[in-house]
């Protein structure tokens, strides 16, 4: 499970970072979170936002995650330190990085901004971060962050 959602955070945090800055937004400039070494804010505060659907991919997709699914490795903690440590095997580590990419493609019921009633989750975190830059630059009075219903 923790290696999904980290995998799921990961991916979704330079999605959310790629599509500030097409925004013409600067990620280490945000409002929740504090300044943080090397961490930009902005993108944390807009992570905060689509959290839920990671957590939701990360437990459908660990109910198809078995026992002989995983591996034990050995590796250096420190110079004088070793452990083991379980991760996936490699063809179900591939199969989570395929699930994660379908998962952003997935259409969902969130109208876009000019035309359509349904966009991809990657669509949505992309005219949600232009939304909100119209918001900042006082082109939209109000920004309401849409969000995606889960089933």
């Amino acid at each position: 499970m923790n290696n999904a959602l980290n995998l799921g955070y990961a991916v979704l945090f330079w999605k959310i970072q790629i599509a500030l800055m097409k925004a013409k937004l600067e990620p280490y400039l945000g409002f929740l979170h504090g300044m943080q070494k090397g961490e930009p804010s902005l993108v944390c505060d807009f992570q905060d936002l689509y959290r839920y659907l990671i957590d939701d991919f990360a437990i459908e997709y660990c109910r198809t995650v078995r026992a002989t699914d995983f591996v034990l490795r050995e590796e250096e903690y420190s110079a004088n330190r070793k452990g083991k440590r379980q991760y996936l095997n490699d063809p179900k580590n591939d199969a989570l990085f395929n699930c994660l990419d379908k998962y952003f493609e997935k259409k969902v019921a969130v109208p876009r901004m000019r035309r359509g009633k349904h966009q991809e989750i990657v669509t949505l975190i992309s005219e949600e971060a232009f939304l909100f830059a119209k918001y900042l630059r006082d082109e939209k009075p109000t920004w309401h962050p849409r969000t995606v219903e889960l089933s």
